[in-house]
C-alpha cells in the first residue's frame, strides 16, 4: 500500500493512493471471485478438507480453460463428425521394365571394347558406384571384357565384378564366378559371393565348386558351401552335404543337415544337433548314409514349386 504523500494545490494529503485494478472480462472476473470464496473458505479447514478444496480448484480451472478454448473455437471445428470416406483403389500402373535405360544386346564395338577396359581400375573406388552403372548399361556383350576383372589385384574389385554380373544376369559368367570360387587363394569373402551369384545364375553348373569348398580347410567356406547347396537341385550334392554332417564345426554340420531336409524331405529319428558331439554327428553321417544308399538309385529330386502349390 503506498502511503507517501501526495501533493496537491494548497494542502498535503496521507490517503493512500486508490488500488488501479486492471478489468477483466467477465468470465475471468467471475473465476477470480470464485477463488477469492474459496480462499476465504480455506481458513479453519481440517488436512483432508485442504486436500478437497485444492482438488476443487484444479477442477474449476480445468472447466474454465475448457471452457474459454470451446467457445473461442469456431463452431466448423466444435462440430466435426468422423465418417468412413468410400474406399477407391489406386488405378493400375503399366508394367515398366526394370531399367529405365534398356540394356545394350548388341556386340560390343573396338571402342566399346576399349572403354570397358578402363572401367575396371575404376571398380575400386569412389567412382566404383558408377562404373558399375556402365557396364550394366554395355550390356551381357560386355562380360568377356567383365570377367577380367576377377584376377586382377585388389580384392574390392572382384567383389564388384560379381556384384556387377549379378546385376546383369549374366549366365554366361558362371564358369569365371565358378572358378572364382574355387580359388583357393581368394579370400572367403569374394568367394563365397562367387558361389551365391553363380547359384542364383544356373545352379546346375557350380557342384564342381560345391565339392571343392566343402573340403576347404576355412570353416566359413565350408559353411556356405552347405548353405547354397540348398538351391542345387542335383542329385550329386546329396551325398556331399551327408559327408559334412561329420564336420568339426557344429554350425557346419547344422547347415549341412539343414539343407538335406530341404532337398530330400527324409525325416530322420530326432537329434540334438545343437548340442552334439563329433562322434554324435558321425553316427547320424551312418545313418544318411545307410538311407542314400538304398533311395539314391530311385530317388527323385521333388519340386519345389509343386509342393508349393500343394501345401
Amino acid at each position: 500500500m503506498d502511503l507517501a504523500p501526495r501533493i496537491h494545490p494548497g494542502r498535503i494529503s496521507h490517503k493512500p493512493a486508490p488500488i488501479v485494478r486492471p478489468s477483466y472480462p467477465y468470465r475471468v472476473k467471475s473465476f477470480i471471485g470464485a477463488m477469492r470464496v474459496m480462499a476465504n473458505w480455506k481458513e479453519g479447514m481440517t488436512v483432508k478438507q485442504r486436500y478437497a478444496y485444492s482438488c476443487g480448484i484444479v477442477c474449476l480451472a480445468v472447466l474454465v480453460g475448457s471452457a474459454q478454448i470451446l467457445w473461442a473455437e469456431p463452431i466448423e471445428k466444435r462440430w466435426v463428425i468422423p465418417i468412413q470416406v468410400p474406399y477407391e483403389a489406386p488405378p493400375k500402373g503399366q508394367d515398366l521394365p526394370a531399367e529405365s535405360v534398356p540394356q545394350n544386346t548388341k556386340p560390343l564395338t573396338a571402342g566399346e571394347v576399349q572403354r570397358a577396359e578402363a572401367l575396371l581400375p575404376l571398380l575400386e573406388g569412389a567412382q566404383e558406384f558408377w562404373a558399375m552403372g556402365e557396364f550394366v548399361h554395355l550390356g551381357e556383350p560386355s562380360v568377356p571384357v567383365l570377367v577380367k576383372g576377377l584376377t586382377m589385384p585388389g580384392p574390392r574389385i572382384r567383389y564388384n565384378v560379381i556384384e556387377t554380373i549379378s546385376m546383369l544376369k549374366a549366365a554366361s559368367a558362371v564358369p569365371s564366378l565358378v572358378a572364382a570360387a574355387k580359388e583357393p587363394n581368394e579370400i572367403p569373402r569374394v568367394r563365397e559371393h562367387a558361389l551365391r551369384v553363380a547359384v542364383r545364375l544356373d545352379a546346375t553348373k557350380v557342384v564342381e565348386a560345391i565339392e571343392v569348398m566343402a573340403r576347404d580347410q576355412n570353416s566359413s567356406i565350408r559353411k556356405a558351401a552347405a548353405f547354397e547347396a540348398r538351391y542345387v537341385r542335383e542329385k550329386s550334392v546329396v551325398p556331399v552335404l551327408i559327408g559334412m554332417i561329420a564336420d568339426e564345426e557344429r554350425f557346419v554340420a547344422l547347415s549341412a543337415v539343414q539343407s538335406l531336409w530341404i532337398l530330400t524331405r527324409h525325416e530322420t529319428e530326432f537329434h540334438d544337433w545343437e548340442t552334439s558331439t563329433k562322434q554324435d554327428r558321425q553316427e547320424w553321417t551312418a545313418e544318411w548314409s545307410e538311407w542314400w544308399n538304398g533311395q539314391k538309385d530311385s530317388f527323385e529330386m521333388s519340386d519345389p514349386k509343386r509342393q508349393g502349390r500343394a501345401r
